[in-house]
């Protein structure tokens, strides 16, 4: 237990350590066009440094391509957030960590060693935009779902539509109808204390896994770009399903 303690504390020690270490020229360079970009409301130039779709936190839709992007610029960069990278300072603020990147303020934002954006914390204007889905969508579907603490996804497949959320007490909740069904018709199923499953070397694969007596029933993202429904009745897999991820 010692050991283990005692790795953990050279792991933060070592964290720490390196950021605070000066930032090498060439990733300064990197993080002054990009701030740059920011600073002078240079759409044109940073839309060139994002791979679409662009990901945003469900249920706000991703950013699909330029045109969506420079549609909602003012949402994703909001005048704090604007703030918040152009008042960066580049040795305090930013950190080199390793293949993943350059990340400001311990990973609000991510980008790459070309200045590449990879991933973006959701500014105060779109979190309260997405707040006001969340509070529609509770008072939009069965009164039996309402209470929940996030909504996880919406999927479709030819035969169902699925729905996951995390409940206040950390577990998911797995909703499903037939694919003709409306969301505020009571669900066909209905099964708590799921779990989600990470898998692979960034945590790229994951799964929800719910059980329903003799039954399991997955779903699965993966690396590849799968998405599926899996079934199983007593450890058989009997049904498999690809899904589309609505609104998503």
């Amino acid at each position: 237990m010692m050991k283990k303690k005692l790795t953990f504390i050279l792991i933060v020690f070592a964290f720490s350590l390196a950021s605070s270490q000066e930032m090498k020229k060439e990733h300064q360079d990197v993080i002054k066009t990009f701030i740059d970009c920011i600073e002078n409301r240079n759409i044109e130039k940073l839309k060139t440094f994002i791979a679409f779709p662009f990901k945003r936190r469900y249920p706000l839709p991703h950013i699909k391509d330029e045109t969506d992007f420079m549609k909602r610029y003012d949402k994703i960069f909001d005048d704090k957030l604007t703030q918040t990278i152009t008042k960066s300072d580049l040795n305090k603020d930013w950190s080199a960590v390793g293949w993943r990147g350059i990340m400001l303020n311990r990973g609000a934002l991510w980008i790459d060693y070309d200045g590449r954006l990879l991933s973006l914390n959701l500014s105060d204007t779109e979190q309260t935009i997405r707040e006001k889905i969340i509070e529609a969508d509770k008072n939009s579907i069965h009164n039996s779902l309402g209470e929940f603490e996030q909504p996880i996804l919406l999927a479709e497949t030819k035969k169902f539509r699925v729905r996951i959320d995390v409940l206040s007490n950390g577990k998911y909740r797995y909703a499903s109808w037939s694919i003709n069904a409306e969301m505020n018709e009571k669900p066909d199923l209905i099964i708590e204390n799921g779990k989600q499953i990470l898998n692979g070397y960034r945590g790229e694969n994951i799964s929800y896994e719910f059980i329903n007596g003799d039954y399991k029933y997955e779903c699965i993202f993966n690396n590849r770009g799968d998405r599926e429904l899996c079934v199983y009745k007593n450890g058989n897999k009997i049904l498999t399903q690809p899904f589309l991820i609505v609104n998503h």
